[in-house]
């Protein structure tokens, strides 16, 4: 199995950025992180590992063992993770059965290959307890397994154009699969709504094309996880990513069209309409770390 490069390693030796007290005793908010997995034993125990050396522990790991013929379930439970199977193949289904399955307050994602900075969850938690209460908050992602022109290709290109072109048609930031966080009530509301027992369809594309108005999407710089460069191992791997990309969009195009979607969201934003969930907490901490806000 490959190895995460240099660039990651030094991300997962890097101390947390400083924090002032966020009097996490009145916010009680608590994490779980939804990793599904097929087959990816070996890159499972490397996410479980950077998870264990969290300077903000997650208060529950779910591992959705998406069918696997390999040790993906031995790997959980030897990581501390909790066990969830989802026979149903594809990244939606086993996704989806994971944030049924977590009790935390948000609802964080990785994928297999996925390898969190030390500082990730406490990046999470700051990030959704800052004055502005985002919905979700998604960040990059650094590539490891290849070389360095092919890595910066993947940074730049693919995950900056994802970014900049979705982006663009959605009128906010999309969420970035391997590396994103939203609160469980967004959840809650958008499970009926998204294509979640399809596995032809970017589950991250997916969610972020119905993520309604009044909800808010942050792109949080701070938040790094390393990802795998396995998909542009082969122009094939590439293209297939790339097909289904276009596949998913003509799929939203017909079920909610993007002229209705952005009308929808521009009268939100026109209105002030601020979606505020069941869950969302009751205080709040501002960027600097003063006193708590009233939500």
């Amino acid at each position: 199995m490959e190895t995460p490069c240099a660039e990651v390693r030094c991300m997962r030796s890097n101390r947390a950025p400083h924090r002032l007290p966020m009097a996490r005793l009145a916010l009680m908010v608590t994490i779980s992180v939804v990793v599904p997995s097929y087959n990816d034993a070996g890159y499972l125990a490397a996410c479980l590992d950077a998870l264990s050396a969290q300077t903000r522990a997650a208060d529950e790991v779910i591992v959705v063992d998406n069918g696997s013929t390999d040790a993906t379930a031995e790997v959980a439970r030897a990581g501390g993770a909790r066990l969830v199977t989802e026979p149903l193949r594809g990244i939606w289904p086993a996704t989806a059965a994971g944030f049924d399955a977590a009790s935390g307050d948000l609802l964080a994602r990785l994928d297999a290959d996925s390898v969190p900075a030390p500082g990730w969850l406490a990046e999470v938690e700051h990030r959704m307890s800052c004055p502005d209460q985002p919905t979700f908050v998604t960040g990059s992602g650094l590539f490891y397994g290849a070389n360095g022109v092919v890595r910066w290709i993947a940074r730049n290109i693919y995950i900056g154009g994802y970014f900049t072109m979705i982006g663009a048609l959605l009128a906010h930031p999309p969420v970035f699969g391997s590396n994103y966080a939203m609160r469980r009530d967004a959840w809650l509301e958008l499970r009926d709504l998204v294509h979640r027992d399809r596995g032809d369809v970017h589950d991250d594309l997916d969610l972020s094309w119905w993520i309604q108005p009044g909800m808010t999407v942050v792109r949080d710089e701070r938040l790094l996880v390393g990802v795998s460069a396995r998909p542009f191992d082969s122009p094939e791997a590439l293209w297939r990513r790339v097909r289904i990309a276009f596949h998913t969009l003509a799929i939203e195009f017909r079920a909610w069209g993007p002229l209705e979607r952005r009308a929808a969201h521009w009268r939100a934003r026109r209105t002030r309409q601020r979606w505020v969930g069941s869950e969302q907490l009751d205080v709040t901490v501002d960027v600097d770390g003063d006193d708590p806000l009233p939500a």
